[in-house]
């Protein structure tokens, strides 16, 4: 054999060594990073994605989802709050006031032992609007919120210009809310829940085919049934907080 062919043969092992060298440690290093699979596990991660989607109904409004209008209000540390502070978590919507006689405390008490079941998920929070902001302002709902036992950080209670928050209940959420001399209290509104998700869409629970839209906010799960004889909804409700989380 030539030296020619020698000198051949040793420049080929050269490069097969320099090959080795750069390339399969890099090699390596992508299928323990599942690099190379990921091309072909794309199918994978798609069902994987869609099997995280809860069971919960988007509410048609006309041809798109009704998703949360953007609000700006201030909440019982005076600070300003708006939508895109709730971007990201799953959360309760309520319109109150701090002086009703009547249905607030109730809701609040329910929605105070929900708090205390999701305290563990920086993702979970309550936006409630009070309907009464001329009385209700941020030191009323600070000291309304210590009374109740508010400790989530991402519950805010709001107060702002009147005719926006009834704008956000009627219009808004479908949430009726009005002020009315002739009632307990002077308000008169709904004892209704709406829950959002992380995207901001209004979701709920299908019940025989429909959407149920609200959770009745009133009756509490140790009641089981209110005066009609309806069923709490405070136990569906946290049920279906649950599914939002894990979306």
């Amino acid at each position: 054999m030539s030296k020619k062919t020698n000198y051949s043969y040793i420049g080929i092992a050269f490069i097969i060594l320099v090959f080795g060298i750069i390339f399969i440690p890099r090699i390596v290093d992508r299928i323990s990073n599942n690099d190379i699979s990921r091309q072909e596990s794309r199918s994978d991660l798609k069902e994987e994605a869609s099997s995280k989607k809860s069971d919960l109904a988007f509410i048609l409004n006309g041809d798109s989802y009704r998703k949360v209008p953007a609000f700006s209000f201030v909440n019982q540390n005076g600070k300003t709050i708006t939508n895109k502070d709730f971007e990201g978590k799953v959360y309760v919507i309520e319109f109150f006031f701090t002086t009703c006689p009547t249905i607030c405390p109730r809701m609040n008490r329910n929605l105070i032992q929900i708090q205390n079941e999701f305290e563990d998920f920086e993702d979970f929070g309550v936006a409630s609007f009070t309907i009464n902001p001329e009385h209700d302002t941020s030191e009323v709902l600070k000291a309304y919120a210590d009374r109740y036992g508010v400790t989530n950080p991402n519950w805010h209670l709001m107060t702002g210009d009147k005719d926006a928050i009834y704008k956000l209940s009627n219009e808004g959420f479908y949430i009726y809310a009005a002020a009315n001399d002739d009632v307990e209290g002077g308000f008169e509104h709904s004892g209704n829940f709406a829950l959002i998700d992380k995207n901001g869409f209004i979701r709920s629970r299908v019940v025989n085919g429909n959407p149920i839209i609200y959770y009745n906010g009133i009756t509490s799960e140790s009641e089981k049934f209110d005066q009609d004889g309806k069923a709490e909804e405070i136990s569906a409700l946290k049920e279906d907080i649950k599914k939002l989380l894990n979306e």
